[in-house]
């Protein structure tokens, strides 16, 4: 019997697994993947003659293993081995409305490969489904979630600049990485074309200067190589393996297991409580049990709903925690893949040194300080960039003096801007399962999910906007993508189990506990009753701190 159990050990999970170390609960974290050594099974070190086929990953072996997570722009022949096979994890769609579910079943789950720019929501993202009549009013307000947001980010490390924007609110912010030449000229340019706009560092889960207690976990300050996705030996950004399991089994209160896939959550009708999770192993598919007084969901937003959903009982025969009926529904992710690239020829004479993990930002402005024609609004995260030698010789004929020469020259900086929309939540984009069982006898994810015409209005805009300020700085556009992604490839899912006030049209309170079963709590993605149009994990990261202060406090109260 353990005092928590925690489904998940990615980004929530992790978080969630060391504020209920670190209070005195004997926490087991279930992890349905293969165990990973920080460093040791990173490719970071790996040069580029060292990696195989030039780091690509073989065509045929993409079409037969990859055919999903290859859109994700970080899967290669170096990182190949965090992704799952989507041939060994299948799940469905309907034909018409694709959805890309980029996965890492591993130990650390995706906070191995995620991206690592780190926003807070803002009080109008708080208030937005209240006002606007989308969605379910959240049970709390951006104050309600400052001070965790506040502890996440001196844990985990954000570095970043204060700005002072009411729409992108400041954190506990290590030095930023700063802008380089051509993204200052190109902020002067926009900045005084479009007062309302701003062209900020972007904020990043990278340690610019590690402090002290970074350095207690054996993390150090980024090398700027730009890697990440491989795994980083230095422990220079955040990432369950390196930060928050690390510092959740210095307590001597962590227990992990991998290898183990969750079928279901137990549920005792007489105490209305969760009393353990059912768990299948990944190799011998035999199956056990593991017991808690209290549990923690942080398999993901699609994986938490599947086992919710599978979790059938007398009581809950729709699935745990589903009188409301909203479990598996209001899906969202971002509107993403919507881009636009210019040229800079008029931008400075100078080159810069390193490769930063993070670029430019542009806040919110759409329906802040200058109106839209829709809903919510959009930011922007992007670069401008200076290609070096590779771009004036690669591909190109040449031979001795005419080559070597061509070799010295810089060609002209290039701006790339990529928008990130908010999308509105819709009970009919949902997770359902299937009749169909995958290899472990789990029933296989059914997603049925699409953009609306609020998120397609905000794609055009995104790109209209986008052309204008590269217009500004005196570029020209080469090209703009105004057909949004599919669902699923912004890997910013959430929804499914949403917070809110009213137990018949949520399912979780206003401390991600379920209404229906006093101990259960959710903390990753499915939590959202909004998506924003930031990314997501630091919110869930804050939840995750908040949910776990306060099932301590209650657990100690006998209350749960």
């Amino acid at each position: 019997m353990f005092d928590a159990i925690v489904i998940g050990s990615g980004m929530s999970g992790g978080i969630a697994a060391k504020e209920l170390c670190e209070r005195g609960l004997k926490t087991l974290v279930i992890e349905r993947g293969r165990k990973i050594e920080h460093g040791a099974d990173y490719t970071d070190w790996m040069q580029p003659w060292e990696t195989p086929n030039a780091n690509m990953i073989p065509e045929e072996e993409l079409a037969s293993d990859y055919a999903v997570q290859r859109q994700c722009y970080a899967v290669s022949a170096a990182t190949q081995q965090y992704w799952v096979k989507d041939s060994e994890h299948p799940y469905t769609t309907p034909a018409d409305k694709p959805f890309a579910w980029i996965r890492g079943y591993h130990l650390g789950g995706r906070s191995l490969m995620w991206g690592r720019q780190s926003y807070r929501l803002a009080p109008i993202d708080f208030e937005a489904n209240a006002k606007d009549g989308h969605g379910v009013d959240w049970p709390i307000r951006y104050d309600d979630l400052a001070p965790w947001y506040d502890h996440v980010e001196r844990f985990i490390g954000v570095s970043g600049s204060k700005e002072g924007l009411d729409q992108l609110p400041d954190g506990e912010f290590l030095p930023p990485f700063g802008l380089n030449d051509a993204e200052i000229q190109f902020k002067q340019a926009v900045e005084a074309k479009f007062p309302g706009r701003k062209v900020i560092p972007g904020r990043v889960a990278n340690l610019s200067h590690a402090q002290p207690h970074h350095e207690e976990l054996g993390r150090t300050s980024c090398q700027n190589r730009s890697l990440c996705e491989r795994g980083c030996t230095y422990g220079a950004y955040h990432s369950s393996l390196s930060s928050s399991l690390p510092a959740a089994e210095r307590t001597g209160n962590l227990t992990i297991v991998t290898d183990a896939i969750v079928h279901s959550i137990v549920h005792d009708p007489k105490t209305g409580k969760a009393t353990g999770v059912r768990v299948i192993d990944t190799h011998t598919k035999k199956h056990r049990t593991y017991e808690a007084k209290v549990i923690f969901g942080c398999a993901s937003t699609i994986g938490t709903a599947q086992i919710l959903l599978n979790s059938k009982s007398q009581a809950f025969p729709t699935g745990l925690a589903n009188s409301s009926d909203m479990v598996g529904r209001n899906l969202m992710d971002h509107v993403y893949a919507v881009t636009v690239v210019g040229v800079l020829p008029g931008g400075p004479n100078s080159y810069y040194h390193g490769r930063r993990p993070t670029g430019l930002y542009i806040p919110r402005f759409r329906n802040v300080t200058e109106n839209g024609d829709f809903l919510r609004g959009f930011g922007y995260q992007g670069a401008v960039l200076r290609p070096g030698w590779r771009s004036t010789l690669l591909g190109k004929p040449g031979i001795g003096a005419e080559l070597k020469k061509r070799g010295r020259g810089l060609a002209p900086w290039v701006v790339a801007m990529a928008g990130f929309g908010e999308m509105l939540p819709n009970p009919d984009n949902r997770v359902t399962l299937s009749d169909k069982t995958d290899q472990w006898g789990m029933p296989i994810v059914h997603i049925d999910c699409a953009m609306g015409e609020n998120e397609h209005k905000i794609a055009e805009q995104i790109v209209a906007d986008g052309k204008a300020m590269i217009q500004a700085a005196g570029g020209f556009v080469l090209s703009g993508e105004s057909k949004p992604g599919v669902p699923g490839l912004g890997i910013h899912e959430m929804g499914t189990a949403r917070m809110g006030k009213d137990p018949k049209t949520s399912v979780l309170n206003k401390f991600n506990q379920a209404h229906d079963v006093p101990n259960l709590f959710i903390t990753d993605g499915s939590a959202m009753t909004s998506s924003g149009c930031q990314n997501p994990s630091l919110t869930y990261m804050a939840l995750s701190a908040r949910a776990a202060d306060h099932a301590a406090k209650l657990l100690k109260e006998g209350a749960i």
